[in-house]
């Protein structure tokens, strides 16, 4: 009997059917990871490991080293993957670096480590020397946005310019859901079942992307493996080495993008970020929620490009 490609992929497909109905954490793992490897190559992006220090950092670049470098720093619990949809629209122009951060995604995580904003901020400044960049843009979301202003105020000659998307780093203006519950003293960044994962996740984002519920599954399942360690790396950044004083010494061209929705962060705190940083413009999305980047990428990636366009 002869067999064509159809025959094959029936099996396959039997085999998943199979595969999901007896071990459904084991298809959502594998759906996961093939439509990372999916995204990435697509979008133009390879993984890649680079001794930084005395780190082993994981990252995703395009590899376009001839010109202007952007850097994007994910938030407290995420990693590179967040920023792919965003970044696809930068893959030509610029020479694009997406790191896990310590203590996230692939690098992973050493209790030695410090997980405070400063220390993470030199780690960018490693890569970047190791890499042989002398300037970058840098882009950061929640607590990358924290690294990236951190970054901006430290490294003034090898930043062009800082882009804040919902950064923590300064003490709120008006608390924000997960602010009201960690007054309370419950934390919903430390996930102990998968119900709290759902009531977390429905908080990350007010249009978050379409994700299969045996994936987020699976995601929620690397929330509780890594529980502890969070809670370290949380304890480290949260409320330590807080911009408050500090903002008018940003001077960097700065952009601010705030999701007017976001229940992580209020976007009362937007208007703080402004006033203290002269050289800033400020864009607060409708509608939209804590991380802008993932639920509108190709509108922020607009934003964004609108702002490096103006760039002398």
């Amino acid at each position: 009997m002869e067999y064509s490609v159809w025959h094959f992929i029936l099996g396959a497909f039997v085999a998943l059917i199979v595969l999901g109905l007896f071990n459904p954490v084991l298809l959502g793992t594998w759906i996961y990871n093939l439509n990372i490897a999916i995204e990435s190559r697509i979008y133009g992006f390879k993984r890649h490991e680079l001794a930084v220090a005395e780190y082993r950092l994981s990252l995703y670049h395009n590899g376009i080293k001839d010109r202007p470098t952007i850097v994007m720093l994910h938030g407290f619990t995420a990693d590179a993957i967040v920023w792919l949809r965003f970044a696809q629209y930068f893959n030509k122009q610029y020479n694009v670096i997406i790191p896990d951060l310590l203590g996230h995604g692939e690098t992973g995580f050493k209790d030695e480590w410090s997980y405070r904003t400063p220390e993470q901020a030199k780690c960018i400044k490693s890569l970047l020397d190791n890499l042989n960049i002398t300037k970058a843009h840098i882009i950061g979301n929640s607590m990358g946005g924290f690294i990236s202003a951190q970054f901006a105020l430290r490294y003034p000659d090898h930043c062009i310019s800082a882009t804040l998307v919902d950064p923590a780093g300064i003490k709120s203006v008006k608390s924000s859901d997960m602010e009201l519950l960690l007054e309370q003293g419950i934390n919903p960044f430390l996930i102990f079942n998968r119900g709290k994962f759902s009531e977390f996740y429905a908080m990350t984002m007010h249009k978050p992307p379409w994700v299969p519920k045996i994936v987020l599954n699976v995601v929620a399942s690397k929330y509780l493996t890594h529980k502890d360690e969070f809670e370290r790396i949380f304890n480290d950044f949260i409320f330590n080495d807080l911009l408050d004083d500090e903002l008018e010494n940003i001077t960097v061209p700065t952009l601010i993008l705030w999701g007017d929705q976001d229940r992580l962060i209020h976007v009362a705190n937007a208007d703080k970020w402004q006033q203290g940083i002269q050289n800033s413009e400020l864009k607060i999305w409708p509608g939209i929620g804590h991380m802008p980047m993932l639920e509108v990428p190709k509108q922020s990636a607009q934003v964004y490009q609108d702002f490096l366009n103006k760039l002398p």
